[in-house]
């Protein structure tokens, strides 16, 4: 085969906007900046595309005799290259066989398989028992995924799968990660969603006599959540939280909505409110989309996956150093959204009848959480003080919301009244007392 980099680069635009890890439609312009046979038929790029990095893995195959593992995967697929069909090599077991052993030299596997795309990530597991992370969006400096598990895992927080190998661009910028797999690991959404479902099926009026109750896996969460921030602290260090910088997020956020999605004199009341906190608390290296997707139990225990931070958030945003609160207000927001999307699955029917039972499990969950997050020893420091931590959380849980609410608009517009309504509820205004409620940190 002739070199097919020039006629990949024409096919690339229109490839890379079906990929989810790509951010947004088809790009304008995008360039093959870095290139390398790694073997007869498998060719490993570095692309500039409208001014972002991505990373692109090519199998090739006889345009005669597309393989089986194509069918069903179209949008893999870049196109004819000289004779040859080109197509995302890791969807090839082959070759992802090759790319372990490049990255982990020594490892074989017999089996592998693709276990789907994130939006920054591709995931591969050999044998149960390696899983080989591809970072498609490229960024410079260390992947913060790698650097925290790897110091998480010095520290002796053993809740997360410490790196095995990792692959780099001139000793700089990660693109790929070997990690233990978490055999027979649950994800936390899909546990909350059986719990949900198991409630909303069944005559109860209390989710603790359900059989599916999720709130002791609530509470282990909370604890492992504290653990994790306690060991955050230690590795990579405390500052003084800043008030004025919670309100000038919330600010921010808050102006990206549209007239419909919250009321303004509301929102402006609330930002007033944030800038009255007289103590903020410690900020610390968090987590930074935590959320019941990004966990995993297992028979040892719960662990924390995926520590790149929000995709759509720019990469120095997530370096910096935030409050505590910013995790669990994710987590908060977590609960909600499983208790929507689970009432969402049954239908009209029963709906107006479901809602208290929805409410009733996220309450729950929350207060099982937090109780377990405080009752953690030591946490207790981390945080503002007693009396501003609820309108602290309110905020965090506000700037998770909107960000859902933009990117639901976007992607999902038939989810966006998830989050709009969270914008709405959590606006609301409330007295102290109430906010000290069995719902917050007080």
């Amino acid at each position: 085969m002739n070199d097919p980099v020039g006629t990949i680069e024409e096919l690339l635009p229109e490839y890379l906007g079906r990929q989810r890890w790509f951010a947004g439609d088809a790009p304008d312009a995008v360039r093959i900046v870095e290139h390398k046979e790694l073997e007869e038929g498998f060719r490993w790029m570095i692309v500039d595309a409208d001014g972002a990095r991505y990373q692109v893995l090519v199998g090739f195959r006889p345009v005669n005799q597309p393989p089986e593992f194509l069918y069903g995967n179209e949008n893999a697929v870049l196109g004819t290259v000289d004779g040859t069909l080109a197509f995302d090599a890791v969807l090839d077991a082959d070759l992802a066989r090759s790319l372990l052993a490049r990255v982990a030299p020594g490892e074989k596997a017999d089996h592998v398989r693709p276990i789907g795309v994130e939006q920054s990530h591709t995931s591969l597991i050999y044998d149960d028992r390696l899983l080989l992370k591809i970072f498609r969006r490229l960024h410079e400096g260390p992947n913060p995924e790698i650097e925290i598990t790897d110091k998480l895992a010095a520290a002796g927080f053993a809740h997360v799968a410490a790196p095995l190998a990792t692959w780099t661009l001139d000793d700089s910028s990660h693109l790929a990660v070997v990690q233990p797999y978490l055999v027979g690991g649950a994800e936390g959404w899909a546990l909350a969603l059986t719990s949900l479902r198991d409630l909303y099926s069944a005559d109860y009026d209390d989710p603790a006599e359900c059989g599916g109750d999720f709130a002791g896996e609530a509470w282990r969460l909370g604890e492992v959540t504290a653990a994790m921030h306690l060991a955050m602290a230690e590795v990579f260090g405390i500052k003084e939280g800043d008030p004025e910088a919670w309100a000038s997020m919330a600010e921010a956020q808050l102006a990206r909505l549209e007239e419909e999605d919250a009321d303004r004199e509301r929102a402006k009341e609330f930002v007033d409110r944030l800038r009255a906190v007289e103590n903020a608390g410690s900020a610390i290296r968090i987590h930074g989309d935590y959320h019941l997707g990004q966990v995993l139990r297992t028979d040892t225990g719960w662990f924390v996956l995926d520590f790149e931070g929000e995709p759509a958030r720019p990469p120095e945003e997530r370096h910096l150093l935030s409050s505590p609160l910013q995790d669990v207000a994710g987590m908060m927001r977590s609960f909600q959204y499983a208790a929507a999307v689970a009432l969402a699955e049954r239908g009209a029917a029963d709906h107006d009848e479901l809602v208290p039972l929805a409410a009733a499990w996220e309450g729950r969950n929350r207060r099982s959480f937090l109780e377990g997050y405080l009752r953690t020893e030591g946490v207790d420091a981390l945080l503002p003080n007693v009396d501003d931590r609820p309108i602290a959380l309110t905020a965090f849980e506000l700037d998770k919301a909107i960000y859902e609410v933009l990117y639901e608009r976007s992607y999902r517009p038939d989810w966006v009244d998830i989050p709009r309504a969270a914008v709405a509820a959590l606006l609301e205004p409330k007295d102290q007392s109430s906010e000290r409620g069995p719902l917050s940190l007080g």
